[in-house]
């Protein structure tokens, strides 16, 4: 691994004992172009719920058609920072959430989820386009599968063709439906085979009810916080033209990528303030830890890290697996369980490459009252 000449600078211009996320939106933008470049007549969302960072929003907000908003909060956010489109997803809107997306004066799109939902949006006299959610289809390769078995999201096939004739008998705008099925598919092959899948099911199911003007296939474009990415080009290339009769009957194909667009465009750096051998293994003790970044220590996988040598005031260990420890007191709070590195030493700072995507986002940095990182963002 190699660390971009800005962030190397930025990391060394830390106080110490540093601890900080690094953000560069450039690269957000340039994954963006890709995704654009793969399917350019697809529209695409930014799911804000992968990195929230008002850089990186700000970025997706003039970048992207849109922002993919999954509470009242996010729905604020992405307004402030000028989202010209939006779709709201979720499975547990409150009263709260639904009058916010009634009085919403920016474009959007509901993600319904439920029967309640639906009845909830006519009460509040919610004008705007509506999708159903559906749970439907095959599991595909992924971290986080949500059909293919029994979820909380959305309504199962047949709760939402009988929802569908309430949601029109509601008075609601049915444009057509939601069909968010994995997170990080790395199968090319298979994400092409579910967006042809949502494809035709979405026209089967809108056949004699209304005009499907909408069919929204969710995320899942694969970036693995180790450094895989999913090959776009060989999903366009599995489509072919199979999305065409669709674009050209105006269908709106909709695509809401988060991990994808922000994983690369974030790195963890945490100081390193010990270095000691326990029972014959190595460890490398920083100032910060899973309470900044959680998602390690949450899917049980050793986050790889570059190490920026530092003035070294302590012990160094050389040439040694080392064990990547937070200052949590919790045996849990591992950053990686295991590295080769040449030498380690209190004052250097370790890097984690790859980790903008849920990384802030879904830490837990209120336990034990630890100072939070710096937020830094680089252009």
């Amino acid at each position: 691994m190699s660390i971009p000449a800005k962030v190397r600078i930025a990391v060394e211009a830390l106080e110490s004992p540093a601890s900080a996320w690094v953000y560069d939106p450039g690269v957000l933008g340039a994954r963006l172009a890709a995704v654009r470049a793969a399917f350019p007549e697809w529209t695409v969302l930014y799911a804000m719920k992968a990195c929230a960072n008002p850089a990186i929003l700000a970025a997706a907000a003039r970048g992207a058609d849109g922002i993919e908003c999954a509470s009242g909060g996010e729905l604020a956010a992405a307004q402030s920072a000028g989202a010209r489109r939006l779709a709201f997803s979720g499975p547990a809107k409150t009263p709260a959430d639904i009058a916010a997306a009634a009085a919403c004066g920016t474009p959007l799109v509901m993600h319904a989820e439920s029967v309640r939902e639906l009845e909830a949006l006519a009460a509040a006299g919610f004008a705007g386009p509506v999708a159903l959610r559906v749970n439907r289809g095959r599991a595909l390769p992924g971290s986080h599968q949500m059909t293919g078995a029994p979820t909380p999201f959305g309504m199962d096939e047949d709760t939402a063709l009988a929802a569908l004739g309430q949601a029109l008998a509601l008075g609601l705008d049915v444009a057509g439906f939601h069909l968010h099925a994995v997170s990080n598919c790395l199968d090319a092959d298979a994400y092409a085979a579910h967006v042809r899948d949502a494809l035709a099911w979405a026209a089967t199911a809108s056949e004699g009810g209304f005009g499907l003007r909408y069919v929204n296939v969710g995320g899942g474009l694969g970036a693995d916080p180790r450094g895989d990415v999913l090959d776009l080009d060989a999903v366009a290339a599995a489509l072919g033209d199979g999305p065409g009769r669709f674009l050209d009957a105006g269908v709106d194909l909709v695509v809401e990528p988060g991990r994808y667009l922000a994983a690369a465009a974030g790195w963890y750096t945490a100081e390193v303030v010990d270095v000691k051998t326990v029972g014959g293994r190595a460890f490398a003790l920083v100032r910060g830890g899973t309470h900044h970044f959680r998602l390690p220590a949450a899917w049980g996988y050793a986050h790889p890290f570059d190490v920026v040598p530092g003035p070294r005031t302590g012990a160094v260990l050389t040439d040694v697996e080392v064990r990547v420890c937070g200052e949590l007191c919790t045996p849990r709070d591992v950053l990686n369980g295991g590295q080769r590195v040449e030498s380690i030493g209190v004052g250097d700072r370790l890097v984690f490459a790859d980790a903008g995507a849920y990384g802030w986002e879904v830490s837990h940095d209120r336990f034990l009252g630890h100072p939070g990182p710096d937020m830094v963002v680089i252009d």
